[in-house]
Parts: C-alpha cells; structure tokens; sequence
C-alpha cells in the first residue's frame, strides 16, 4: 500500500532553514516523534543541492524512528527537487504546489499515481475552485491563513494590498464542500486547534508555532495532544 492511500494530514509541519535556528533534521524528528504526520520541506534561499541535502537527512530521520512509510515526506513547488531525489535513491512521497505553481496534472504526469500532490490556495479561492474544478488528481488542500503570518508574507495578500483572514465558520464552509481533506494553517496556535477541529478540516498546518519555539519537542507534544484532546 503506497502512503497515498493512507494519508494523514492531521498535524502537518512545513519547515525549511529559514525558520529554523537548528538542524532541520533535528526539528523534523523531534516533531515526528511527538506525533506529526506529514512533513513539507519549503525553503526559497536553499539551493537545489541544499534542497537534496535536507531532504535525505529528513527522510533519514524518518527511517530512524520507524516512519517512512507512515509520515509523508513533500516539497514544496520543486518539481525538479521531487525528481532530483528519488534520482539518487531519497524516499520523497510527493509535491504541495499554489494555484500559480507547477499545474497538478503535471505534477501527477511525473510523479506517479502512487505520490502525493496536495494544492494550496486562499480559503475562499478555494470554495470556489472545488465548485467547478476536476480534483480528482488532488490529494489535499492547503488553506487559510487564519492569521496574519511572516512566514509567508503574501498569505491573505489580495491584488490590492489588503490582508484577508479567514474565520472557522468559512473554514467549516471549505470543509463541507470539499471533497478531498482539507487542512488549514496560516499563525495556527494551540489554542486555535479546539476550533479547528471543529469545523471537522482534516488537520492542521504550522512553521513557526514548532520551528520558532525555545523547545520545538515540546511546541509539537502540545499541539498534537491540543488535536487528539478534541473531537
């Protein structure tokens, strides 16, 4: 069984070295450990070899703790990094691109049937988006921002400049009509998790809340107790 099908997104990190003042490797076990189950490796500073080379300790850290074929391992847009790797032998399981990246059926063309492609997009662009679009080669959503973010400075940026967050009822709203899972980030703090899960979103998405915290281990055990705490 490929790690498609059995997908989880419930607490899902995105880290790269720009949001991290320790090894990535180091964060992405500690989170791992205490019970994250996807990891995205983002960066826009790292080179393509800088890329390779995270992601090979990352996926060595997952196989340390018994997890590659539990925890999926993503890039984030780097279609070429995806490919890079598996080229040298690196357990990459798929790609998460934006609506203005690398098109999904793409994606899904040089990846496989058995890779994971998720998209991402504004909440509300992505209500409107499920309403017409064929997803049927889309794994997952991305949504949000719920909150104003600098980790991703454009989240909620509209073409005029203005910042759009997004409440939980439109979240529960994207949930509803969606029909793949869904899971929303964007300054995702512990005491916003209750509410998530209310809005019945497959899980939640963080760089900071785990990558900027004095003890990332710690930052992780708590959200994901926070997510189980809560049905």
């Amino acid at each position: 069984m490929s790690i498609r099908q059995h997908l989880d997104i419930s607490a899902y990190l995105v880290i790269g070295p720009e949001n991290c003042t320790r090894p990535v490797e180091e964060v992405v076990a500690a989170a791992v450990d205490e019970g994250f189950t996807c990891v995205q490796i983002r960066s826009k500073i790292a080179t393509a070899r800088e890329m390779i080379a995270l992601l090979e300790k990352s996926a060595r850290a997952l196989r340390q703790l018994g997890k590659s074929e539990d925890v999926a391992l993503l890039v984030n847009d780097r279609l070429d990094i995806v490919l890079a790797a598996r080229e040298v032998g690196i357990k990459v399981d798929g790609i998460h691109v934006g609506q203005s990246d690398i098109p999904v059926g793409v994606c899904r063309k040089f990846l496989g049937a058995d890779s994971i492609v998720g998209l991402s997009a504004r909440t509300e662009e992505l209500i409107d988006y499920v309403r017409s679009a064929d997803v049927s080669q889309i794994d997952y959503f991305g949504a949000g921002p719920v909150h104003r973010t600098p980790t991703k400075l454009d989240a909620g940026k509209t073409s005029d400049g203005r910042f759009i967050t997004h409440g939980f009822d439109e979240i529960a709203q994207l949930a509803k009509v969606s029909p793949v899972p869904v899971v929303v980030g964007g300054g995702v703090k512990v005491n916003d998790i209750p509410a998530l899960r209310a809005t019945n979103v497959a899980g939640f998405f963080v760089v900071s809340a785990v990558t900027g915290a004095d003890n990332p281990r710690l930052a992780a055990r708590q959200l994901v107790a926070a997510w189980k705490a809560t049905r």
